[in-house]
């Protein structure tokens, strides 16, 4: 298939740093890509105690929420496709779930469905209502390029069209202590206690309220590149 070109915009130094927004030619690669960045975490381990049946689930459920933050929000990657990060609008009538997701989910994640059903219950208990935000769903970056900046490039470039042009807050649940402290860096505080899961793991809801309209880096990516849904 041939890709059609797309606007960039250069997020940070170093090589292969372009952050572009993701289209549909995208979904099987960038579905891999965060099975392969979730596959060890704490939560992931709770949702599928079996390395092998989370290796074997795990593609098939990200790709349920790859697709819908195409359909419904915005995905970033970069022109490696090494990395994904799935920002959607919440906080309104906006529907947070892919259409017939039950269903899909059961078919995605048998004989584990219990499980992610009761994660979503514990996330949706605590997912802010009634302030208009968008939602980092899912920021993953391939394993052998992380720590080289690639996620902050992602981040930095979707916080400044936040900032200019929809000027709302953000909103994410960090799946480990130490991505809430990468989190802290980049201006979100803790929204309330963690969350548990039942019997395992703990997860931090964060927030990030957009500088005043006078602070916000007006440098980068541009509405024509990242525009906000």
């Amino acid at each position: 298939m041939t890709r059609r070109p797309r606007a960039s915009v250069r997020a940070a130094s170093g090589p292969d740093r372009h952050v572009t927004r993701a289209d549909p030619a995208d979904l099987e690669a960038l579905s891999q890509v965060i099975a392969d960045a979730f596959h060890d975490l704490p939560p992931s381990r709770w949702l599928i105690p079996d390395p092998a049946a989370r290796q074997e689930i795990f593609p098939g459920y990200f790709r349920l929420h790859v697709e819908h933050a195409l359909a419904s929000g915005v995905v970033q990657t970069t022109t490696g496709r090494d990395a994904a990060a799935l920002w959607l609008p919440a906080g309104d009538d906006t529907a947070r779930q892919p259409p017939d997701y039950p269903t899909r989910l059961a078919t995605a994640t048998s004989p584990w469905t219990s499980r992610f059903l009761a994660f979503d219950a514990a996330l949706d208990q605590r997912h802010p209502a009634g302030i208009p935000h968008r939602h980092l769903a899912i920021l993953a970056v391939r394993p052998g390029q992380q720590g080289q900046g690639t996620g902050t490039a992602l981040l930095r470039a979707y916080h400044r069209v936040l900032d200019r042009d929809a000027h709302v807050p953000a909103y994410l649940e960090a799946a480990s202590e130490h991505t809430r402290s990468i989190y802290l860096r980049h201006g979100y505080a803790d929204h309330g206690p963690p969350i548990r899961l039942p019997g395992g793991p703990v997860m931090y809801p964060m927030w990030r309220e957009p500088p005043p309209a006078d602070d916000a880096d007006t440098s980068g990516a541009g509405p024509e590149e990242l525009a906000a849904p």
